[in-house]
């Protein structure tokens, strides 16, 4: 029941991910709407579908912490407790972030040795995605947080990227391990001696050059740099649109490069993977962008999919046990 086009958007996107994943939904949220949705798809009456009635729903303008209180059986909530229970193997949100996180982080529990859970979202560069973490979860982060996401996010970019030996990065304001505030100088210190393959600060210009397959940063500056990337993304394809449908030459040109403008677009768009695994967590939960397209959802739950069939909680729980006995 969130994100901009839900239960619309949500529906149509989860449906097509049914039918070429072969994978069961359970849709949480009204019953009345989600019915009224899976009408307009006669195909999907042959698909596994069940449906989780719930009476209430965190709206993007609520407190999250204090709208779960008020709301026990909020759809998010009635999700998140589906996983934990075992009718389902994994959850994915485009709703409130925070009542995403604070309900899985809830249910599920950490995986043993993780203080903070993370987002670890995909993002594009010069030469092959990345993984930023964290995007969002964890505002305020100690050292030996960056530390852990630092793992966590190696082991992701294993499974995701098929990257065997990820160099990590932490994002700072300068290349020199001097540079940075107290959270950044103390957590270079400690992630020299980590077991990760540390190369160092990576600076603001340099977080898409790509020289890292991992760039820790706590959650307040994730997200930040996240959505001023996003927002840089609109503003170039509007320009780029607007310099090329200027002119009569212009749009000649235009519809010479077409292919390259498409391929262009597919890279920067976050639709490609989805949503955000919020890894620590000793349960599977894809957190996705408020304004998710059906495209999206697909791709959000295929990511979920994958991360199941690769085991990738049993991977995050053995690395992390690894780190916690050097």
């Amino acid at each position: 029941m969130g994100g901009d086009e839900a239960p619309a958007g949500i529906i149509s996107g989860a449906l097509v991910a049914a039918r070429h994943l072969q994978v069961g939904l359970l849709l949480v949220g009204a019953r009345s709407a989600i019915e009224r949705e899976l009408s307009r798809h006669p195909g999907a009456s042959w698909l596994d579908i069940e449906i989780a009635d719930t009476p209430d729903r965190i709206e993007m303008a609520e407190p999250a912490a204090a709208a779960l209180r008020r709301k026990p059986k909020a759809s998010i909530r009635v999700a998140a407790e589906a996983v934990a229970e075992r009718r389902a193997d994994a959850l994915f949100s485009a709703g409130h972030t925070g009542a995403s996180v604070i309900a899985a982080h809830a249910v599920f529990g950490r995986l043993p040795g993780v203080d903070r859970p993370a987002l670890a979202t995909i993002i594009p560069t010069r030469r092959r995605p990345a993984v930023l973490l964290d995007s969002g979860a964890t505002v305020e982060c100690r050292p030996p947080h960056l530390v852990q996401f630092a793992i966590m996010g190696s082991a992701y970019a294993r499974v995701a990227l098929e990257c065997p030996t990820p160099r990590v990065a932490l994002l700072s304001v300068g290349a020199e391990e001097s540079k940075g505030n107290e959270l950044t100088r103390e957590a270079h210190q400690l992630l020299k001696s980590a077991p990760v393959h540390f190369v160092g600060n990576v600076e603001g210009p340099a977080v898409f050059a790509g020289d890292a397959d991992v760039i820790v940063c706590d959650g307040f500056t994730g997200n930040v740099t996240l959505k001023v990337s996003e927002g840089l993304v609109e503003t170039v394809e509007s320009l780029l649109h607007d310099e090329l449908s200027a002119t009569f030459g212009t749009r000649v040109g235009y519809l010479l490069s077409r292919q390259a403008y498409r391929r262009f677009r597919k890279r920067l768009d976050y639709s490609e993977y989805g949503g955000a695994p919020l890894v620590g967590l000793n349960g599977l939960c894809i957190v996705g962008h408020g304004r998710s397209s059906p495209k999206a959802v697909r791709n959000a739950v295929a990511m979920a999919a994958r991360g199941v069939s690769e085991r990738l909680l049993d991977n995050l729980a053995r690395e992390l046990s690894a780190h916690a006995q050097l």
